[in-house]
């Protein structure tokens, strides 16, 4: 007679190994996953300087993993035991008035995050959100990527008013979101993206008339505005084919008197001194501050890589975001904005803490600034 436990192993192996299967198959089928671009605009993407072999590059040498495999990243986040890897409940959260949004002096400038990139920023006028990840669940496989903390939003995609501009940084999951956009795509004017991220939100619907996709450094005219697309330092992909055949950006927006970035994902690089002394000084950055590691240092800042980058553009006041919504990586949830404060405060940055929904208003008075996170 067989050993009773070596068929145990084998059939629990083979129900792992036909859940792999089945949930590849079924992300690979899933609207989700997007589109593709033509052979058309690959061939045109060539010109763009950091596109070879069919794959986006960075401006500087960049590794995705360093140190050990990636198998053993993966053990490590699964089972290695980090206190306060998660909230001990939903984050404190301010629901944000929809009618307060449409009703604006032209001269406001606003900025209101809603956990990890996702943000609203209104100037001159108009309303444009920032990698508008709306959803509480991520991705086709919602049991395999993190929930979000909390159960709600400050708003939904539903609730917002007309929106102007769309900007997206690029297509992981965590930042262009299928649901919300197919919430937002009749009520945004355009949709602004990085070479090849196009492709997804045409399979999703949205008109080819309001998509365009930008190459770094290009810029486009909005009434009493102008947004440029800059240079990051990451990767993309939705699937496992399809790694870094779509670009990704930083942004920034300008109105006359105002100046605004937002970082997108990436590692720490010589591009922000060049965005800096370009398009700075900013009143008010955005910047990747969260969802860290030692191990993939090259495609996520540090903590005090945040702050010395929101230095390097030339910012008056740091905004950390990509937090306080998923755990995505080995570290406290609060551990990305409690550094980030310490090194703020050390080189003398103003920085400011909204809560979720909290609006950041400037020339208003103080900023938020209250340690909500303690």
């Amino acid at each position: 007679m067989r050993n009773p436990l070596k068929a145990v192993v084998r059939l629990a192996a083979s129900g792992v190994a036909i859940l792999l299967v089945a949930g590849v198959a079924f992300a690979n089928l899933s609207p989700e996953l997007g589109g593709k671009p033509t052979k058309a605009q690959q061939a045109a993407y060539a010109r763009s300087g950091h596109y070879r072999d069919g794959e986006f590059r960075n401006l500087v040498p960049t590794e995705l993993m360093t140190g050990s495999s990636t198998v053993s990243m993966l053990w490590r986040f699964l089972f290695n035991k980090v206190p306060d890897k998660k909230p001990a409940a939903p984050l404190p959260m301010r629901p944000l008035d929809s009618l307060a949004i449409t009703k604006k002096p032209i001269d406001l400038v606003r900025v209101t995050w809603f956990g990890h990139s996702a943000s609203l920023v209104e100037i001159a006028g108009q309303n444009i959100l920032l990698d508008p990840m709306l959803s509480v669940e991520m991705g086709p496989l919602s049991w395999v990527t993190p929930n979000r903390y909390n159960p709600q939003l400050a708003i939904t995609a539903e609730q917002l008013p007309p929106i102007d501009a769309v900007l997206i940084s690029h297509d992981h999951y965590d930042h262009l979101d299928y649901q919300t956009i197919l919430r937002l795509k009749d009520k945004t004017t355009h949709f602004y993206v990085p070479l090849g991220v196009g492709a997804h939100l045409l399979a999703w619907g949205v008109a080819p008339a309001r998509v365009s996709e930008l190459d770094w450094n290009d810029s486009v005219r909005l009434p009493g505005l102008t947004i440029v697309s800059t240079p990051a330092r990451h990767f993309s992909g939705r699937g496992l084919t399809n790694r870094n055949a779509t670009s990704w950006s930083s942004w920034v927006i300008k109105s006359a008197t105002r100046r605004i970035f937002y970082s997108g994902d990436g590692g720490y690089g010589p591009h922000f001194q060049t965005i800096g002394r370009r398009h700075g000084p900013f009143d008010l950055t955005l910047m990747e501050c969260g969802q860290y590691d030692a191990q993939w240092a090259q495609i996520h800042m540090m903590p005090e890589q945040t702050v010395q980058a929101a230095l390097d553009v030339r910012a008056r006041v740091l905004l950390p975001v990509h937090w306080g919504a998923f755990t995505e990586a080995n570290h406290a949830w609060n551990e990305p904005v409690r550094r980030a404060t310490a090194e703020a405060a050390r080189l003398r940055l103003p920085i400011t803490t909204p809560e979720l929904g909290q609006p950041v208003t400037l020339n208003a008075g103080p900023l938020p600034q209250t340690m909500w996170w303690q």
